[in-house]
């Protein structure tokens, strides 16, 4: 695939909606030009647009003849994608169209995230409102900001805009499953000065890098117990780093809360007397936690070289062990798993952004339960485990769950789409991860919901790739279920 063509995969009406989303940078916080692109599409197809007071933008499509009386439903998918690269990338999320490849029946960005989530959703419901082949009652297309930021869209959408009973959220990562309830999510946010001390004079500066894991999303693949670098690391500086007179001057880790963090790096200074001792329990450290990630995570790797900038300040030694000792020994990954869903985690949190350095401190953590109790339970607990190393750590708003309704009308359509189309019954699942389904309820509290998607592999990495037949698949879906709406 050259020059960003997509235009040989079919279903060619959602691809080429798809290619556009590639063209068009849009992080979380910057859909500004994705938005107005889309309002221009759809004003010159004679659809009307609105946006609201957050930014949400809202497309509407009258019925097909004969199916104006059926239930309003409402497809919507988040505009903005996460934004990351492998170190050696030069890529700009701001200015560079994503260059996705075709291989072995996947559409795969081999160096950045490539935005299918949630892009080939909102590709789908692009397509609908495109179409005139198809038949479908009244139609409100709802494409929300900031999903992976903090859903800010979601949680300001504005009440009474929306008239539709049924939503179809079109942003979950597993063919042949239809989701009816995802988890809550609290952020246990660190911003905090530093205070800092000129260096002795006899120390040798070094950068510790931690490389090699594959990170991914912070909810869907918590389970499967990959390393956390941020953790990794701040745990051989809580080993080491007093017993060799170590004095940290700063330390980065992970680009996104809701990513589980591939790389860190810390610079540290220390006597030249111990410097050799450091190399050595440095390599035994990558021993032991390659043993530990064996067959799950097999690349981790832990180098060191000469810090070459001059260092002027260091931080404050006390504040430096109740940072390191803080992270190093706050609970991350799965902390207990469902007792009623089978397989699925209950509560689980993700040690995401780690900036330490000589002005301030910033830690960003994502807590995620399938109940709003408990996930704000296990945040305080987090925040009191900060608290005893005297860090200040505050909670964000809750981002509720959502609730099943194994029962709703919307779900049996789905089914019953599922059967007409492919023959087969689809899992009934609920997923460890944010859907902004359950925020939604609050402002829309009588809407029935189902959520689906195609097969997306490592969502929030680079290398995140979309099998191509599963787009074909939902697309068959979506337009199956439209016209059996009652």
């Amino acid at each position: 695939m050259q020059n960003n063509d997509f235009s040989y995969l079919e279903p060619h009406i959602v691809w080429k909606h798809f290619q556009t989303l590639c063209e068009i940078p849009r992080p979380s916080k910057q859909e500004h030009q994705l938005r107005q692109h889309l309002i221009k599409w759809a004003t010159q197809l004679g659809l009307s647009t609105q946006v609201d007071q957050i930014g949400n933008l809202i497309i509407r499509k009258p019925a097909t003849q004969g199916m104006e009386t059926k239930v309003g439903v409402i497809l919507q998918g988040h505009l903005d994608m996460v934004t990351q690269a492998n170190r050696q990338t030069n890529h700009d999320f701001l200015k560079d169209p994503i260059r996705p490849v075709f291989k072995d029946g996947w559409l795969i960005a081999e160096n950045t995230t490539l935005g299918a989530d949630n892009g080939i959703g909102v590709a789908l419901a692009l397509a609908v409102l495109e179409s005139q082949d198809i038949v479908h009652g009244p139609i409100e297309v709802l494409l929300t900001i900031d999903e992976e930021a903090g859903m800010s869209g979601a949680r300001n959408l504005e009440p009474n805009l929306l008239t539709g009973q049924w939503l179809l959220n079109i942003d979950t990562e597993e063919w042949g499953q239809l989701y009816l309830g995802c988890a809550a999510s609290l952020d246990v946010e660190i911003y905090q000065a530093t205070a800092v001390c000129r260096p002795p004079q006899d120390l040798q500066y070094f950068d510790i890098q931690l490389t090699g894991l594959k990170g991914g999303h912070s909810g869907v693949d918590i389970h499967l117990g990959r390393g956390n670098a941020n953790v990794i690391l701040s745990q051989f500086l809580s080993q080491y780093l007093n017993e060799f007179q170590g004095h940290l001057v700063k330390f980065s880790g992970g680009t996104a809360r809701n990513a589980l963090p591939r790389e860190a790096i810390a610079t540290i200074g220390i006597p030249e007397k111990y410097t050799h001792a450091l190399k050595q329990c440095l390599q035994d450290f990558e021993d032991i936690w390659r043993k530990k990630l064996k067959n799950v995570d097999d690349h981790l790797t832990l180098e060191i070289q000469r810090h070459l900038q001059p260092v002027q300040h260091i931080i404050d030694p006390q504040q430096q062990y109740d940072l390191i000792q803080a992270l190093a020994n706050c609970p991350f990954g799965v902390a207990s798993m469902s007792q009623t869903l089978p397989d699925v985690v209950q509560t689980s949190n993700n040690i995401g952004v780690v900036r330490l350095d000589t002005e301030q401190a910033q830690i960003q953590i994502m807590v995620r339960a399938m109940a709003n109790e408990d996930v704000k339970n296990f945040a305080v607990q987090i925040q009191q485990h900060f608290a005893k190393f005297s860090i200040n750590a505050q909670l964000s708003h809750l981002v509720s769950g959502w609730t099943p309704d194994p029962q709703s009308a919307a779900l049996k359509c789905l089914e019953q789409a599922y059967q007409k189309a492919f023959d087969i019954h689809p899992e009934l699942k609920v997923i460890h991860a944010g859907l902004e389904c359950g925020i939604i309820a609050e402002h829309y509290p009588g809407l029935q919901m189902v959520s689906f998607g195609p097969d997306i592999q490592g969502a929030h990495a680079p290398g995140e790739r979309v099998k191509v037949d599963t787009v074909a698949k939902c697309w068959k879906l979506l337009t199956t279920a439209l016209a059996l709406v009652k």
